[in-house]
């Protein structure tokens, strides 16, 4: 059994700055990829970023560049998004997820096995 569950969202001002984490709960769980993505009021679910199963690469959106960074804990089963900067524009639920069984570009949702809950980022003007 697979869980992910997303932590850390919240209401902040513009400018202000949330941490989001992503715990893996999976067997033999040892470092896989993971993507953060995050869907607004009556838009489709969009790409924030992700990162590799060494964490050694990481991909993000360009609505995120320079404003996030995504990152493996210490723990191989926590990963991280940092978002600094925030806009109004980034309020959404944020979801993270993991790719165990299939391959491919980690911008597309269509790669990833495991979905979290999400978790409500809600940035006020």
């Amino acid at each position: 059994q697979v869980q992910l569950v997303e932590s850390g969202g919240g209401l902040v001002q513009t400018g202000g700055s949330l941490r989001l984490s992503c715990a893996v709960s999976a067997r033999a769980f040892s470092g896989y990829p993971v993507g953060w993505f995050r869907q607004a009021p009556g838009k489709e679910r969009e790409f924030v970023a992700a990162i590799d199963w060494s964490g050694s690469s990481t991909y993000l959106a360009d609505s995120a560049k320079n404003r996030f960074t995504i990152s493996r804990g210490n723990a191989k089963n926590m990963v991280y998004l940092q978002m600094n900067s925030l806009k109004p524009e980034d309020t959404a639920v944020y979801y993270c997820a993991v790719q165990l069984y299939n391959s491919g570009d980690l911008r597309y949702e269509r790669v990833y096995d495991y979905w979290g809950q999400g978790t409500q980022v809600t940035v006020s003007s």
